[in-house]
């Protein structure tokens, strides 16, 4: 039996594959160190897991409309007004499982073969994969930490040729918590607008956020950005949700037709359980994600200190997510093999950055206890000594 020519083409998740030894190395009974996760290590919050069990309880088990019951649609819309200055309507909403299903199937509506999608590199190791499942063609803009991982509007111009369609565009980021500013979102949205571009804006971490950052959303600017526009976020790393599996979208109405017929024939609905949660937590007026931010902030302070007292790893300090990307060029490693061998012989979990186009870092996450961060650090930087 041979493969697709579009499954070829795809490459395994790198995050997935550290991932999964580390996970095995623990089974095993080691004393694993874990940087991979892409998860905060808080648990859901009782309400909404209360939620859940109740709509359990009722009944509430059965098939919903395929982009996501009315009520969650509204309450979303409501969270797009309040948080983000954005005015949807419900049939301008599309349900997901996942944020991440939510931008392929955006994609797999949008793109047809030879189309190029803009990505800024950097990139979160799922949306060149996504674009070749989809028969496009992922275009790269190289950014560095001179540029704090962001590309300009004359960046962005200089890419584009005749075949661009969409640009991805994701603050704060993953794999570099860069957070861009209204300023440069500006110079973007006036590229996208004069070329007639698409932006499919990511803002799953909007809520994790540091420094007195403030997120905007790119749609909130104008209305002919708007019109070009698509927002997608989600309830797994606001409210620590991963595996609950909700993520949404808002666009204009054509795409999420587009979006609702992918998912008639797929998916179907995002999990009816979930959904009631999902609600829960966005008609929540308590912010619970607060907590969270106050202890990801003083994480992310801690593995800042100890890193500034290394001489082969430098880093770029975050302003959203909860990442430390790592450059490791000064240790002649390059980032698979800096990453199998960090596992092995220090049994530390980091993510290599090839997956994310940059082969000369690695990517640390602070969703993981103090106390775990330091033993980490403590390792690495024994380590790092040592090569």
């Amino acid at each position: 039996m041979e493969l697709s020519n579009r499954v070829k083409k795809v490459n395994p998740s790198a995050t997935l594959a550290i991932t999964s030894k580390a996970k095995k190395l623990l089974s095993e009974g080691k004393d694993v160190v874990n940087f991979a996760a892409g998860e905060p290590d808080f648990d859901t919050p009782d309400f909404i897991k209360a939620t859940a069990i109740q709509a359990i309880k009722s009944g509430f088990t059965k098939y919903t409309p395929s982009t996501g019951i009315l009520d969650l649609k509204k309450a979303i819309c409501e969270k797009f007004k309040r948080d983000n200055h954005l005015d949807y309507s419900p049939g301008q909403i599309a349900v997901s499982c996942g944020a991440k299903h939510s931008i392929f199937n955006l994609l797999f509506s949008l793109i047809n073969p030879g189309d190029e999608v803009i990505i800024p590199s950097p990139y979160w190791v799922s949306y060149p994969q996504m674009v070749r499942l989809c028969a496009g063609e992922p275009k790269f803009i190289e950014t560095s930490l001179e540029n704090g991982f962001k590309i300009s509007g004359a960046d962005f111009k200089k890419a584009i040729s005749r075949k661009t369609k969409i640009l991805i565009l994701n603050s704060p980021s993953n794999p570099c918590g860069s957070v861009y500013t209204e300023e440069e979102l500006e110079e973007i949205a006036q590229v996208c607008i004069t070329s007639n571009i698409l932006v499919i804006s990511d803002e799953i971490y909007e809520k994790i956020i540091f420094d007195g950052m403030r997120h905007i959303s790119i749609a909130a600017l104008n209305k002919e950005i708007f019109d070009l526009a698509v927002t997608v976020n989600g309830v797994s790393k606001a409210y620590s949700m991963t595996g609950w599996r909700i993520g949404y979208l808002g666009a204009g109405a054509e795409i999420i037709q587009g979006v609702s017929k992918i998912q008639d024939h797929s998916t179907s609905n995002p999990n009816s359980i979930a959904q009631r949660a999902a609600l829960a937590a966005i008609q929540s007026a308590d912010d619970s994600s607060r907590p969270m931010l106050d202890e990801f902030s003083k994480r992310r302070d801690f593995i800042v200190s100890r890193l500034d007292k290394m001489n082969k790893i430098t880093y770029f300090k975050p302003s959203g997510a909860f990442y430390i990307f790592c450059n490791i060029s000064k240790t002649g490693l390059k980032s698979l093999e800096f990453s199998n061998r960090l596992l092995e012989e220090k049994l530390i979990a980091v993510i290599p950055g090839i997956g994310f186009g940059k082969d000369d870092y690695v990517r640390l996450s602070f969703a993981t206890s103090l106390a775990q961060i330091e033993k980490g650090m403590d390792r690495i930087q024994e380590w790092e000594r040592q090569l």
